[in-house]
């Protein structure tokens, strides 16, 4: 089936990406079945076709912000030979992030201009409905836009990254087209979870209860919810066409980090600053392009 919406006409939202790859194991049945018959495809949708086919739905008139079906789709990565699968659960995170843009700061009338509060209301209620029959659900997927979360930063090392620079002489996909420039981090569970623990360690006993500290607990507790033997991504998406590839290949987001926390560690609490204020500049200056010309 095609896409609903070509590449060309769809906006490039400068969102990146936390992702968890659970092994078949962790699924029950049906629902592992299902997941080891879509592994065995040979036409595995990527990350733009799901990018193309959720704008599909927020550029019709009206928009629709929570698909009518869960997703059937999801990512697919083969580790040492164990196949790990990463659902788009596009409907529940459709309905998460509505419920976060109620939540948040935009004024009433940016809101209803965005959808109407009849809509906002019937998609609250339903969501509720199926929070209360579905208490354990969370996604795979997280999202921020405008930015990578520093806190995410804190889960992988800098020998974890994934640089490719993007390609636009027809060259780049093998079917002719241009190939944007990827950059991820990818780690075991085991080692998220672990450097987690110590950059918590670390911020507690340097520096008082804080945002980062807050961030890092939240984050902790959605790890807990997903297989010891999952795999975790950290994929900048969209934000590489907002950086470009200098800033691409100079960012070192993560190796900061693991120097901020390592000198915090060790009471080295100028090093541990400068460090972090590295990290802090180069987002904020990445932020700040959102209100750029």
């Amino acid at each position: 089936m095609p896409d609903p919406v070509a590449p060309s006409s769809a906006p490039v939202p400068y969102a990146s990406y936390l992702r968890v790859y659970e092994p078949l194991a962790a699924f029950p049945e049906p629902e592992r079945s299902h997941w080891a018959r879509y592994a065995r495809r040979t036409d595995l949708p990527d990350a733009q076709q799901e990018l193309r086919r959720s704008l599909a739905d927020l550029v019709r008139v009206p928009p629709v912000p929570v698909p009518a079906r869960e997703s059937g789709d999801a990512f697919v990565a083969t580790v040492d030979g164990v196949v790990l699968v990463c659902p788009w659960r596009t409907r529940l995170r459709g309905r998460l992030a509505l419920e976060e843009l109620v939540g948040g700061t935009l004024p009433a009338p940016v809101l209803d201009a965005m959808l109407a509060p009849e809509e906002r209301a019937r998609v609250a209620a339903e969501h509720e409905r199926w929070r209360e029959r579905n208490p354990d659900a969370r996604p795979w997927i997280r999202g921020a836009v405008w930015q990578v979360p520093l806190r995410w930063f804190a889960l992988f090392s800098d020998e974890e990254r994934e640089y490719e620079p993007g390609c636009a002489d027809g060259k780049g996909d093998g079917k002719g087209g241009a190939r944007p420039p990827v950059l991820r981090y990818r780690t075991p569970m085991v080692q998220a979870r672990r450097r987690l623990a110590r950059a918590l360690k670390a911020l507690r006993e340097a520096i008082d209860e804080g945002p980062m500290t807050e961030g890092l607990v939240e984050v902790g507790r959605w790890l807990e919810e997903f297989h010891p033997r999952a795999l975790v991504e950290l994929d900048y998406g969209g934000l590489v066409h907002a950086l470009g590839d200098r800033a691409l290949a100079d960012d070192r987001s993560a190796a900061d980090m693991a120097v901020g926390v390592a000198a915090l560690r060790d009471g080295d609490e100028e090093a541990a600053q400068a460090a972090y204020g590295r990290l802090a500049e180069r987002w904020r200056a990445v932020r700040d392009l959102q209100f750029a010309n």
